[in-house]
């Protein structure tokens, strides 16, 4: 199968979807930022120095779904109708389970865009805890739901 975002010579391009059709779309991805107890419980307790770190990261991740087609050079603008992230802390795993759902009526997905929001929501964490714990890891960000247009529903088996 060709890569849509290469044209015949090779060169990078922006896929042309004038002739889609608009549909509702959704997309879902998570990820996780491990730390130690005492970082998580600094988070929990909401006595982080810099502040609500949770509170942060939430915004941080929905506005970064929002400029994502300034971010990744061959994403469409989008009309977004919906940003939403779950932070949870987990005390068991020792880190914040995150999980961005965003929503869209238009002719492309939006699976960049719920990505993005994980991916900038997980380093909005690290940024501001770092001056207390520099091993955090930001691990397992994926896509894990999909649905809309023509290719239809995606929902990650593993």
């Amino acid at each position: 199968m060709p890569l849509s975002h290469f044209d015949r010579d090779g060169q990078a391009h922006m896929v042309d979807v004038s002739e889609k059709n608009a549909t509702h779309r959704i997309a879902t991805a998570t990820g996780k930022v491990l730390m130690t107890r005492a970082t998580l419980d600094l988070i929990m307790s909401g006595h982080a120095k810099k502040g609500d770190v949770l509170g942060v990261a939430r915004l941080a991740g929905i506005m970064a779904a929002k400029k994502t087609a300034d971010l990744i050079p061959l994403c469409h603008p989008l009309m977004l109708t919906k940003v939403s992230l779950t932070l949870t802390p987990d005390p068991t795993l020792c880190g914040v389970l995150l999980e961005a759902t965003v929503k869209t009526s238009g002719q492309t997905g939006v699976e960049m865009e719920a990505l993005t929001a994980v991916s900038v929501a997980c380093l909005t964490i690290y940024d501001m805890v770092k001056a207390v714990e520099r091993e955090m890891q930001i691990t397992d960000i994926r896509l894990i739901l999909k649905d809309g247009g023509k290719s239809g529903l995606y929902e990650a088996t593993l």
